[in-house]
Protein backbone atom coordinates (compact mmCIF):
# COMPACT_ATOMS: atom_id res chain seq x y z
CA UNK A 1 0.00 0.00 0.00
CA UNK A 2 1.58 3.26 -1.16
CA UNK A 3 1.38 6.40 0.95
CA UNK A 4 2.19 10.09 0.26
CA UNK A 5 5.36 10.55 -1.86
CA UNK A 6 5.46 6.83 -2.69
CA UNK A 7 2.44 7.37 -4.94
CA UNK A 8 4.11 7.95 -8.32
CA UNK A 9 1.12 7.82 -10.67
CA UNK A 10 -0.64 11.01 -11.69
CA UNK A 11 -3.45 11.93 -11.94
CA UNK A 12 -5.49 10.06 -9.33
CA UNK A 13 -9.11 9.86 -8.32
CA UNK A 14 -9.31 11.48 -4.87
CA UNK A 15 -11.65 10.73 -1.99
CA UNK A 16 -11.65 13.38 0.73
CA UNK A 17 -11.18 12.84 4.46
CA UNK A 18 -14.96 12.74 5.02
CA UNK A 19 -15.58 10.29 2.19
CA UNK A 20 -16.57 12.91 -0.37
CA UNK A 21 -15.69 12.37 -4.03
CA UNK A 22 -13.24 15.10 -5.02
CA UNK A 23 -12.65 13.83 -8.54
CA UNK A 24 -9.61 13.27 -10.76
CA UNK A 25 -6.77 15.64 -9.87
CA UNK A 26 -2.95 15.70 -10.08
CA UNK A 27 -1.22 13.69 -7.35
CA UNK A 28 0.77 16.75 -6.21
CA UNK A 29 -2.43 18.67 -5.57
CA UNK A 30 -3.86 15.74 -3.63
CA UNK A 31 -0.70 15.59 -1.48
CA UNK A 32 -0.99 19.31 -0.74
CA UNK A 33 -4.61 18.85 0.34
CA UNK A 34 -3.64 15.97 2.63
CA UNK A 35 -0.84 18.00 4.27
CA UNK A 36 -3.12 20.98 4.79
CA UNK A 37 -5.47 18.68 6.69
CA UNK A 38 -2.60 17.19 8.72
CA UNK A 39 -3.37 13.76 7.20
CA UNK A 40 -1.93 11.30 4.68
CA UNK A 41 -2.66 10.46 1.08
CA UNK A 42 -3.24 6.70 0.83
CA UNK A 43 -3.64 4.64 -2.34
CA UNK A 44 -6.67 2.42 -1.68
CA UNK A 45 -7.36 1.03 -5.17
CA UNK A 46 -4.06 0.84 -7.12
CA UNK A 47 -5.49 -1.26 -9.95
CA UNK A 48 -8.16 1.26 -10.91
CA UNK A 49 -7.59 3.62 -13.80
CA UNK A 50 -6.81 6.16 -12.54
CA UNK A 51 -5.80 4.81 -9.09
CA UNK A 52 -8.07 5.75 -6.22
CA UNK A 53 -6.49 7.54 -3.26
CA UNK A 54 -7.99 8.77 -0.04
CA UNK A 55 -7.05 11.41 2.51
CA UNK A 56 -6.89 9.79 5.94
CA UNK A 57 -4.90 9.25 9.14
CA UNK A 58 -2.73 6.35 7.94
CA UNK A 59 -1.51 5.46 11.45
CA UNK A 60 -5.09 5.13 12.68
CA UNK A 61 -6.03 3.19 9.54
CA UNK A 62 -3.22 0.65 10.14
CA UNK A 63 -4.29 0.29 13.76
CA UNK A 64 -7.89 -0.44 12.73
CA UNK A 65 -6.69 -3.01 10.17
CA UNK A 66 -4.57 -4.67 12.85
CA UNK A 67 -7.57 -4.89 15.18
CA UNK A 68 -9.69 -6.46 12.43
CA UNK A 69 -6.94 -8.99 11.64
CA UNK A 70 -6.64 -9.99 15.31
CA UNK A 71 -10.42 -10.34 15.60
CA UNK A 72 -10.56 -12.45 12.44
CA UNK A 73 -7.77 -14.72 13.73
CA UNK A 74 -9.51 -14.99 17.09
CA UNK A 75 -12.74 -16.08 15.39
CA UNK A 76 -10.82 -18.43 13.14
CA UNK A 77 -9.24 -20.21 16.10
CA UNK A 78 -12.29 -20.08 18.34
CA UNK A 79 -13.23 -23.55 17.08
CA UNK A 80 -10.66 -26.28 17.56
CA UNK A 81 -11.36 -29.49 15.68
CA UNK A 82 -10.96 -32.55 17.89
CA UNK A 83 -11.21 -36.14 16.68
CA UNK A 84 -12.63 -39.38 18.03
CA UNK A 85 -12.55 -42.83 16.38
CA UNK A 86 -15.11 -45.60 16.80
CA UNK A 87 -15.52 -49.13 15.48
CA UNK A 88 -18.83 -50.74 14.40
CA UNK A 89 -18.32 -53.60 16.92
CA UNK A 90 -17.39 -51.29 19.80
CA UNK A 91 -18.37 -52.60 23.23
CA UNK A 92 -20.58 -50.60 25.58
CA UNK A 93 -17.77 -49.55 27.93
CA UNK A 94 -15.64 -48.13 25.11
CA UNK A 95 -18.66 -46.40 23.59
CA UNK A 96 -19.49 -44.67 26.88
CA UNK A 97 -15.84 -43.76 27.46
CA UNK A 98 -15.31 -42.27 23.98
CA UNK A 99 -18.65 -40.45 23.89
CA UNK A 100 -17.90 -38.92 27.28
CA UNK A 101 -14.70 -37.43 25.82
CA UNK A 102 -16.59 -36.13 22.79
CA UNK A 103 -19.01 -34.42 25.17
CA UNK A 104 -16.11 -32.86 27.08
CA UNK A 105 -14.61 -31.52 23.84
CA UNK A 106 -17.94 -29.96 22.88
CA UNK A 107 -18.37 -28.43 26.34
CA UNK A 108 -14.95 -26.80 25.89
CA UNK A 109 -16.28 -25.14 22.73
CA UNK A 110 -14.53 -27.41 20.22
CA UNK A 111 -15.93 -29.04 17.12
CA UNK A 112 -15.47 -32.80 16.96
CA UNK A 113 -14.93 -34.98 13.89
CA UNK A 114 -16.20 -38.48 14.60
CA UNK A 115 -14.73 -41.34 12.57
CA UNK A 116 -16.30 -44.78 12.12
CA UNK A 117 -13.54 -47.13 10.97
CA UNK A 118 -14.42 -50.28 8.99
CA UNK A 119 -12.08 -53.23 8.40
CA UNK A 120 -12.31 -56.09 5.94
CA UNK A 121 -15.74 -57.71 5.90
CA UNK A 122 -17.19 -54.91 8.02
CA UNK A 123 -17.48 -52.93 4.78
CA UNK A 124 -20.30 -55.29 3.75
CA UNK A 125 -22.39 -54.06 6.69
CA UNK A 126 -21.73 -50.34 7.02
CA UNK A 127 -25.25 -50.00 8.45
CA UNK A 128 -23.90 -51.32 11.77
CA UNK A 129 -21.52 -48.37 11.91
CA UNK A 130 -24.35 -46.00 10.96
CA UNK A 131 -26.33 -47.25 13.97
CA UNK A 132 -23.43 -46.22 16.24
CA UNK A 133 -23.17 -42.84 14.51
CA UNK A 134 -26.91 -42.24 14.97
CA UNK A 135 -26.65 -43.15 18.64
CA UNK A 136 -23.83 -40.63 19.13
CA UNK A 137 -25.95 -37.91 17.49
CA UNK A 138 -28.94 -38.78 19.70
CA UNK A 139 -26.99 -38.87 22.97
CA UNK A 140 -25.26 -35.56 22.30
CA UNK A 141 -28.30 -33.81 20.79
CA UNK A 142 -28.85 -31.59 23.89
CA UNK A 143 -25.48 -29.86 23.40
CA UNK A 144 -24.43 -30.53 19.79
CA UNK A 145 -25.72 -30.31 16.26
CA UNK A 146 -24.44 -32.04 13.13
CA UNK A 147 -22.20 -29.61 11.25
CA UNK A 148 -21.26 -32.15 8.56
CA UNK A 149 -23.60 -35.09 7.94
CA UNK A 150 -22.19 -38.64 8.12
CA UNK A 151 -20.38 -39.48 4.89
CA UNK A 152 -18.69 -42.70 3.77
CA UNK A 153 -15.31 -42.30 2.08
CA UNK A 154 -13.34 -45.47 1.44
CA UNK A 155 -13.39 -47.54 4.62
CA UNK A 156 -14.23 -44.57 6.87
CA UNK A 157 -17.51 -42.89 7.71
CA UNK A 158 -17.15 -39.48 9.31
CA UNK A 159 -19.22 -36.56 10.54
CA UNK A 160 -18.57 -33.28 12.37
CA UNK A 161 -20.41 -32.19 15.50
CA UNK A 162 -20.47 -28.57 16.62
CA UNK A 163 -21.52 -27.07 19.97
CA UNK A 164 -25.01 -25.58 19.94
CA UNK A 165 -25.25 -21.75 20.18
CA UNK A 166 -26.71 -21.88 23.70
CA UNK A 167 -23.73 -23.96 24.85
CA UNK A 168 -21.28 -21.50 23.28
CA UNK A 169 -23.06 -18.61 25.03
CA UNK A 170 -22.77 -20.48 28.32
CA UNK A 171 -19.04 -21.06 27.74
CA UNK A 172 -18.50 -17.38 26.85
CA UNK A 173 -20.43 -16.26 29.96
CA UNK A 174 -18.38 -18.52 32.23
CA UNK A 175 -15.13 -17.17 30.77
CA UNK A 176 -16.32 -13.59 31.27
CA UNK A 177 -17.29 -14.39 34.86
CA UNK A 178 -13.91 -15.96 35.52
CA UNK A 179 -12.10 -12.87 34.22
CA UNK A 180 -14.19 -10.59 36.43
CA UNK A 181 -13.50 -12.81 39.41
CA UNK A 182 -9.74 -12.65 38.76
CA UNK A 183 -9.87 -8.86 38.45
CA UNK A 184 -11.71 -8.45 41.78
CA UNK A 185 -9.85 -9.45 44.97
CA UNK A 186 -11.68 -11.91 47.25
CA UNK A 187 -13.64 -10.38 50.15
CA UNK A 188 -11.28 -12.04 52.62
CA UNK A 189 -8.32 -10.28 51.01
CA UNK A 190 -10.12 -6.92 51.10
CA UNK A 191 -11.03 -7.47 54.77
CA UNK A 192 -7.43 -8.43 55.58
CA UNK A 193 -6.12 -5.25 53.92
CA UNK A 194 -8.65 -3.18 55.90
CA UNK A 195 -7.67 -4.87 59.20
CA UNK A 196 -3.99 -4.24 58.52
CA UNK A 197 -4.73 -0.58 57.83
CA UNK A 198 -6.56 -0.27 61.18
CA UNK A 199 -3.66 -1.90 63.01
CA UNK A 200 -1.15 0.48 61.41
CA UNK A 201 -3.32 3.47 62.36
CA UNK A 202 -3.52 2.36 66.03
CA UNK A 203 0.22 1.78 66.13
CA UNK A 204 0.91 5.31 64.89
CA UNK A 205 -1.37 6.75 67.64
Amino acid sequence: MRVNERIRVSPIRLIGANGEQVGIIPTREALDRARESGLDLVEVAPNSRPPVCRIMDFGKYKYELSKKDKLAKKKQHSFQLKEMRYRPKIDEHDFVFKTKHVKEFLEEGSKVRVFMMFRGREMAHVEFGKVIIDRIITELAPIASVDMAPKLEGNTMSMVLTPKPELLRKIAASKTGAKKKEAKPPNSAVKQEADEAVVETKTEE
